[in-house]
């Protein structure tokens, strides 16, 4: 017995289908898909869930140094003037080194951070902006059903479709 339906695609095509509904349930919070599809995201969305709660609280904080710009009073990065070896001028951005607290993932959340990022697409939102959906899934979908086993996805059926009659349903995070 296969592992996944096959869905009448090649596998690439069908692994790219399957990618843009997972990437779309996490990014969306539901989708309207036929029957058959659904229960393949369902399956692939309900194990990056749990292995997103399995890791949710499994990291350190360390002190680390970050690097940024400086900004001057409007706003603006500030920049140095420079010469290269051929008498070339060129203009570096300064920047200024502080010590902070980062959080470091431990091995075992990194691995299931990876995971997911193999799973899903990079998106932007309206305004152009990348929305990180490994970062949402971490930090705002796996703390909502920490206490919960499983059963992190719902399925409501709508009907058949227009034209060809396959089962329509609604795929949605609880």
């Amino acid at each position: 017995m296969p592992a996944h339906r096959k869905l009448g695609r090649p596998t690439a095509q069908r692994k790219a289908m399957l990618r843009g509904l997972v990437t779309a349930l996490f990014e969306n919070g539901k989708i309207k898909t036929t029957e058959t599809r659904a229960k393949e995201v369902k399956s692939i969305a309900e194990k990056l869930i749990t292995a997103a709660v399995r890791e949710c609280d499994n990291y350190t904080s360390k002190q680390g140094k970050i690097s940024s710009a400086k900004l001057d009073a409007k706003g603006n990065k500030i920049t140095v003037s420079k010469k290269s070896k051929n008498d070339r001028d060129y203009e570096v951005i300064e920047r200024e080194i502080k010590t902070d607290m980062v959080t470091v993932d431990n091995p075992s959340r990194l691995y299931a951070r990876r995971k997911a990022m193999n799973w899903l697409y990079r998106v932007k939102d309206e305004n152009g902006n990348q929305i990180n959906l490994v970062n949402k899934l971490f930090d705002e979908i796996a703390p909502k059903y920490k206490d919960v086993n499983g059963g992190y996805t719902r399925l409501y059926k709508i009907g058949p479709r227009r034209g060809d009659a396959a089962e329509m349903v609604i795929l949605e995070l609880i």
